[in-house]
């Protein structure tokens, strides 16, 4: 989409939630469903007397455009006039009662949705309004003040999520609630009390946020009560914990690894069950002595299982037992003794027990995918869980081509052992399109994916293992949204419990420019598999596009509770500071402490590291980082560079010429060699564009880059299309068109994009256009408001 066709206006914007609608849909859904439709009944009945125009439904939350801000009050006061008539006349259970929020500010429309901090503010503040309330913006108070007969009461300055600095909010103390404030007794109407300490109002206040935050970017989920504090935790609930390995040989442990991760398997296949996904429960393998209350909390679940594999020989013994860990009640408990060859048929049994010790439902075909066995080759089952073990944790990482082209390798034994292994033909699909889509965009790894997917279907053409696995294939190899999504519909009808469903479908939301839904996917992902470092990342990069860098800090945070010592999430929390703020001190501090403290992980970290550098214009430092970064890459989204690359950038950094045209001239040839074996992947095609205006061949550079815009178009492809343009940008301004460069660099500062204010400020890159008044401008635009004044 154009940047022209945005809708930018002014407006009053009015924000309605509906109180325990996820509470009640739990306990009660039909009457849930009941009442939300007479509340919508109701509320369409009032906006259009007052001018409202209804923009958005989330689920039972409205979001409604005013043009003054008096008629989104008095629409406001006659919707909680018609519930307060309403709801004394019904049970406790049955009343619709609501909060409402109303900021005026602008707003933009955008391919039929809405956003703008008239829409954020609105969403952050109705939480204040308690229930049956009404929260307003300053703004909103200074125009309706004398046009209403009400009383106002002023909170004490809150801090608003996104929001810089804290803000006045009022209160409307409605007519008829000193009614309600009479006693038994029949005492008289007393006024609004204002009596309650700041501090408790405060801390409810962000409590509060925080809940009502989490709603309206990823929408009505169930959530746990470790993170709300509200939702209760479902009965049939529960987390399968890494097995321990009792075996002499330590080389067991993947076996082991195996045992319980097919028996998760299994249970998540039940659609009457809540099953925590893999990656979370291996987070709690290493921990001695296991206090399983908290874990239950963390994951927010009422059942664990917990278990050990011993093997000797051709034997093996497994222990499980489920436990209430509301209580610590031991459920059931069972010890199997068999030849190894029956350890499939264990896992089976073992699911099917804990599934009816939690009285889930079993339809026929979840009985049936229970009971289908992985593989009959025991040592093909321990290539493949070496492989899954390497693959799944390769996360974003310097050294994830490694564990990827590992992976690949294990696979390919496993199956060469049972080439009917159907989980490692889905697995080995999936490696083949992550690392196509990471750096080896050549039609052969795409083939070597499509015959992975096929082979998958053939063995099990029903399983909705491999519709994700066909839906990432389209989405990797061909960007072929629409039928990827269709295909995690398939899946989602029996694999209820995947995260990859929500993940993939988050990831395409993104690509297409629908970040809100991209957000309420990756939200849904994590309650599913909640301490997933790979998926939290992927939310931090969905906040990093859309340059939200507090939420993108704060979900780090989230990530390094999991894993305090993580150099890459600790760096891409650094990186931050630096985007947000053109802050390199978090960084470099990072990197200093790396070095001395772990240097085995500097590595990891090196692309970073050179980014610091060349924003601090360092040469030392960058020399070193490249250095450091081997054969690894660096760079955002698809468009990676070598450390030959980088080379260049620093001499043009040190505007020594020589160097610069030197480490271009060497990289030229085989950069053209990649372009023609993919001579339609846009990231490779932008490289050499980028050389060749390195090198001073203008008429080529711009051609190039024209072809890499082209061939990655915003509207199909919303990350990396942003990314064609910004690097369009450069491409002009290393060629002298400088009017052309700061043409396409202000659309790239429009869109959502990994394009940055303290990148532009700090980076050599962008050299050839300081002291234009158009970049200070375009810099400006990107600068946090504290940072407002230095940009200019």
């Amino acid at each position: 989409m154009s940047i022209s066709s945005e809708q930018r206006r002014l407006a009053a914007i009015m924000f309605t939630d509906m109180v325990g609608y996820t509470a009640l849909s739990q306990r009660n859904e039909a009457l849930a469903l009941e009442l939300l439709e007479q509340h919508r009944r109701i509320l369409r009945s009032i906006f259009p007397r007052f001018n409202g125009t209804e923009i958005k439904t989330i689920g039972d939350a409205f979001l409604v455009e005013f043009q003054s801000a008096l008629e989104a009050a008095q629409c406001a006061l006659e919707i909680q006039r018609t519930l307060a008539k309403r709801n004394p006349d019904v049970s406790r259970e049955q009343r619709i009662e609501l909060r409402i929020g109303i900021h005026v500010g602008d707003i933009v429309h955008r391919e039929g949705d809405v956003y703008g901090d008239g829409v954020n503010i609105a969403s952050r503040i109705q939480p204040v309004a308690g229930i049956g309330g009404i929260c307003i913006s300053v703004d909103v108070e200074r125009q309706i003040h004398n046009a209403l007969e009400v009383t106002f009461e002023k909170l004490a300055p809150i801090e608003l999520k996104n929001v810089q600095v804290p803000m006045d909010l009022f209160r409307v103390v409605l007519p008829w609630e000193r009614d309600t404030r009479l006693t038994s007794q029949g005492q008289k109407p007393v006024a609004p009390r204002r009596s309650i300490p700041i501090g408790w109002l405060v801390a409810a206040v962000l409590l509060l946020l925080v809940i009502a935050g989490g709603w309206f970017l990823f929408g009505h989920y169930n959530v746990p009560s470790r993170r709300s504090g509200v939702t209760e935790v479902p009965a049939k609930s529960i987390a399968v914990l890494p097995f321990e390995n009792l075996s002499r040989d330590p080389e067991n442990e993947f076996f082991t690894d195996g045992v319980q991760d097919e028996i998760l398997s299994d249970l998540a296949k039940v659609a009457d069950l809540r099953v925590i996904s893999r990656t979370s429960v291996m987070q709690y393998k290493a921990v001695a002595q296991r206090n399983l209350r908290e874990i239950a909390q963390q994951l927010g679940v009422a059942h664990v299982v917990e278990g050990s594999v011993q093997r000797a020989a051709n034997k093996v013994r497994v222990i499980a037992q489920l436990i209430d860990a509301r209580n610590d009640v031991h459920l059931w408990a069972q010890t199997y003794d068999r030849d190894l060859a029956d350890v499939f048929a264990i896992q089976s049994e073992i699911a099917k027990s804990i599934a009816d010790q939690l009285q889930a439902k079993l339809s026929p075909a979840e009985k049936s995918a229970i009971e289908q066995r992985p593989t009959t080759d025991v040592a093909a089952f321990e290539l493949y869980s070496r492989a899954k073990d390497l693959i799944l944790n390769t996360g974003f990482s310097a050294l994830a081509q490694e564990n990827l082209r590992s992976g690949i390798d294990l696979l390919n034994q496993a199956l060469a052992r049972d080439p009917s292994f159907f989980a490692a033909q889905c697995q080995l699909a999936s490696a083949h399109d992550s690392l196509y889509g990471l750096l080896d965009h050549t039609p052969e790894r795409r083939a070597l994916a499509e015959g992975a997917v096929d082979a998958a279907f053939r063995l099990r053409p029903d399983a909705g293992e491999v519709h994700v696995a066909r839906a990432q294939h389209l989405y990797s190899g061909y960007r072929d949204y629409g039928a990827a999504l269709a295909e995690l519909d398939v899946a989602r009808r029996t694999l209820s419990n995947d995260p990859r469903i929500f993940e993939l479908t988050a990831a395409i939301m993104r690509r297409q420019g629908k970040h809100d839904e991209g957000l309420a996917n990756y939200q849904r992902s994590v309650e599913i598999d909640p301490r997933n470092f790979f998926t939290l990342q992927q939310l931090a990069l969905s906040y990093q596009v859309l340059r939200r860098y507090a939420e993108v800090i704060a979900t780090d945070d989230r990530a390094l509770s999991i894993k305090p010592d993580d150099p890459e999430t600790r760096a891409a929390r650094a990186l931050a500071f630096l985007d947000w703020k053109a802050d390199t001190r978090p960084l470099h501090q990072m990197i200093d402490e790396i070095r001395s403290k772990n240097p085995a992980a500097i590595r990891s970290v090196a692309d970073v590291w050179f980014i610091c550098a060349l924003a601090e214009r360092d040469e030392a430092a960058a020399e070193t980082a490249l250095t450091a970064l081997g054969d690894a890459t660096f760079g955002d989204n698809s468009t990676q560079f070598n450390s030959a690359f980088g080379r260049g950038l620093l001499g043009r950094m040190l505007k020594d010429e020589s160097k610069a045209q030197s480490a271009f001239a060497a990289l030229r040839a085989e950069q053209e060699k990649i372009v023609q074996a993919q001579p339609d992947y846009g990231p490779a095609v932008c490289i050499l564009a980028l050389i060749d205006a390195g090198l001073g061949r203008k008429e080529e550079a711009l051609r190039e880059i024209r072809r890499a815009v082209e061939l990655v178009p915003v509207a199909k492809d919303s990350l990396n299309g942003a990314d064609m343009i910004q690097y369009s940008a450069i491409v002009a301004a290393w060629v002298g068109e400088k009017d052309l460069a700061l043409q396409n660099l202000a659309k790239a500062a429009q869109l959502p994009g990994f394009l940055s204010y303290g990148r532009l400020k700090l980076l050599p890159s962008w050299d050839p256009l300081r002291g234009d008044p158009r970049f200070d401008k375009i810099v400006a635009s990107l600068a946090p408001k504290d940072s407002a004044a230095a940009a200019k």
